[in-house]
């Protein structure tokens, strides 16, 4: 039984963490979420044309992000069991090779974009506008090996605070430079969509070295490598890590390969459909960045309780977060049943979509409590240093989405609302599968 006390301490160690990571992540899909209210304004065609460019875009950046995972776990490990010199190895390592497929993956977006959303069954209406906004985009590939090394010392440093400035400072300039190249203001000419696209490639670089000057400046990273140890450290540290981040970016990989084969099921039923599905994720993941941001704070710590073989610290650490998610889930409900068309109206005009979206809502507001389910069990599980059970969950989930959309749509007719109860169905029985290997293990390491 956890005491009321380890619970205060606990949310307060994952808070730390976690409160930054949030302000940053919201603030940054509040950015995002303006960028589709002005490009949905300017152009309904936009919001799918943003709903089928950004899909494989992030498919791709998540799995450099991800890829940095292992090295976050060791380095938590090793903070747990106090190895000064093995988080010297793996931080610099991270640093000095995280950077190789990020830039791969820009050269790629930059030369092969269009192939890509053929496959995808784009029409050659939204083409143009993919194939441009991608290549406008790309760019931002070069900042994420760095991006995502800091992060993981910030993380591992249990000091995220500079998160929230890098946040405010990429997307204010966003939503400035969004406003006047989108609809053509102060002189510059009304872009839409490419204007979107140069807006945020900008910001991001604005952002990008802001988070980097802080990195060199301050002094509060205990896990940050001396030069010397970036520059001596070897490859082959970096490939124990990635060999753990594989699995995860693998993961993450898996789930977008499931979303963008949704999004090709969804051009099949209209030109608006994955609009429509890109309306009503933008407007759940403002409440996903939460809970990922607890999922980043419980993964840090289950790794460090892992590092120092504190069983009651790791089941403490995992049952709080999942009740702050709770909480989080409850305030979002309340929203989705009180206003749903008053939310979705800040991204179109269209009232036959505003009316169509309400019960959209409400069905991915309920699906949180299993979303939320698998991030954190599944953020404990990779802290114990298991990083293949989610991926082998997440292929079973992406094969299983699949299907069920599939089924759905095509044989009982269902439409949009097919491909959501897929969604949720998915997320429901990949958190059941999750919870009982999180019990198998606290089982494990007890005896």
């Amino acid at each position: 039984m956890i005491s009321l006390n380890n619970i205060k301490r606990y949310m307060k160690r994952i808070l730390i963490i976690a409160v930054p990571l949030m302000l940053s992540n919201v603030i940054s899909q509040m950015q995002m979420l303006i960028d589709r209210m002005f490009l949905g304004h300017a152009d309904s065609l936009y919001m799918s044309a943003l709903g089928n460019a950004t899909s494989p875009i992030w498919t791709s950046m998540s799995f450099c992000f991800s890829l940095a995972t292992g090295a976050s776990i060791l380095i938590s490990q090793s903070v747990g069991a106090g190895d000064k010199e093995k988080i010297e190895e793996y931080a610099g390592a991270v640093i000095k090779y995280n950077n190789v497929i990020p830039v791969l993956l820009f050269l790629f977006w930059t030369l092969l974009p269009e192939p890509v959303f053929r496959l995808m069954g784009v029409s050659e209406n939204l083409m143009p506008m993919c194939v441009t906004y991608t290549r406008l985009y790309a760019p931002v590939f070069l900042m994420v090996g760095l991006g995502s090394s800091i992060m993981v010392i910030m993380q591992t440093s249990n000091y995220t605070a500079p998160e929230v400035g890098y946040g405010l400072v990429r997307s204010v300039l966003n939503i400035i430079l969004d406003w006047i190249m989108i609809f053509g203001h102060f002189g510059c000419p009304a872009m839409g969509i490419k204007g979107a696209a140069i807006a945020t490639t900008i910001s991001e670089f604005a952002g990008g070295i802001f988070i980097f000057a802080i990195f060199i400046f301050s002094d509060k990273f205990p896990t940050r490598p001396s030069l010397n140890a970036i520059i001596m450290s070897k490859f082959n540290s970096y490939w124990t890590s990635a060999k753990l981040g594989v699995n995860t970016a693998l993961e993450d990989f898996a789930w977008n390969i499931g979303n963008l084969v949704i999004i090709t099921i969804l051009n099949t039923i209209n030109e608006m459909a994955a609009g429509i599905y890109s309306i009503i994720f933008g407007i759940e993941i403002v409440a996903v960045v939460v809970v990922a941001a607890l999922g980043s704070g419980t993964m840090t710590l289950t790794g460090e309780a892992r590092g120092k073989d504190d069983l009651k610290q790791y089941t403490g650490v995992t049952i709080t977060a999942y009740g702050l998610c709770v909480v989080s889930i409850l305030i979002t409900l309340v929203f989705c049943i009180a206003i749903p068309e008053q939310i979705i109206s800040l991204f179109t005009s269209d009232e036959s979509i505003i009316t169509t979206c309400a019960i959209y809502l409400l069905m991915i507001g309920l699906n949180l409590f299993a979303k939320s389910g698998n991030i954190i069990v599944g953020s404990a599980i990779r802290g114990s240093g298991d990083t293949k059970w989610m991926l082998y969950t997440q292929i079973f989930g992406t094969v299983f989405i699949i299907s069920i959309a599939s089924i759905l749509v095509f044989v009982l007719k269902m439409g949009i609302m097919g491909v959501f109860l897929a969604v949720m169905l998915d997320e429901a029985v990949r958190a059941i599968i999750n919870l009982l290997k999180y019990v198998r293990i606290t089982k494990k390491w007890d005896a």
